[in-house]
């Protein structure tokens, strides 16, 4: 039930928030389509706790504020070492091994990887993530598990 009003909420403020109508009529539709939306929801059988992880939301924005600071430390050493060349630059294919137990776990990582500018996630087998980096120091990074304790750390406050 909590899922269900999660995705109840979170549709109607999406709808609110791209819509700005608020007659009568524009808000009697958009909870007939929300409604049938989450019919249509509850048919295929897609609201759990993986699609709607309610769970996480109280952790989640001290990560996504730890995650964008990355993104723009990364942004700064990419851009660093396409002005200094190509010498600077040394792309590396290595395995990083993963401490996630859920599902959801491994995706967030995977994603924060790949959200990283300068490495992509390629392939996700077991608990094995095989990572392609612009350099060989990101890679390094990965290794020293920076990234894998606060995505499991996340993913234990379930």
């Amino acid at each position: 039930m909590l899922h269900t009003f999660t995705l109840a909420l979170s549709l109607s403020v999406f709808w609110l928030i791209n819509s700005g109508h608020n007659s009568v009529l524009m808000l009697s539709l958009a909870a007939l389509s929300i409604t049938f939306v989450l019919y249509l929801a509850h048919r295929m059988d897609v609201v759990d706790h993986e699609s709607q992880p309610v769970h996480l939301t109280r952790k989640l924005p001290g990560y996504y504020a730890w995650l964008i600071k990355e993104i723009i430390l990364s942004n700064i050493l990419v851009v660093k070492h396409i002005w200094l060349g190509n010498q600077s630059i040394s792309p590396t294919l290595s395995t990083i091994k993963a401490s996630q137990k859920t599902d959801i776990g491994k995706v967030i990582y995977a994603n924060s990887i790949t959200m990283t500018p300068g490495t992509i996630t390629i392939k996700l087998e077991g608990d094995q993530f095989l990572v392609h980096a612009l350099l060989r120091e990101s890679i390094d990074d990965l290794k020293k598990g920076e990234m894998d304790r606060r995505v499991t750390q996340l993913e234990d406050q379930c």
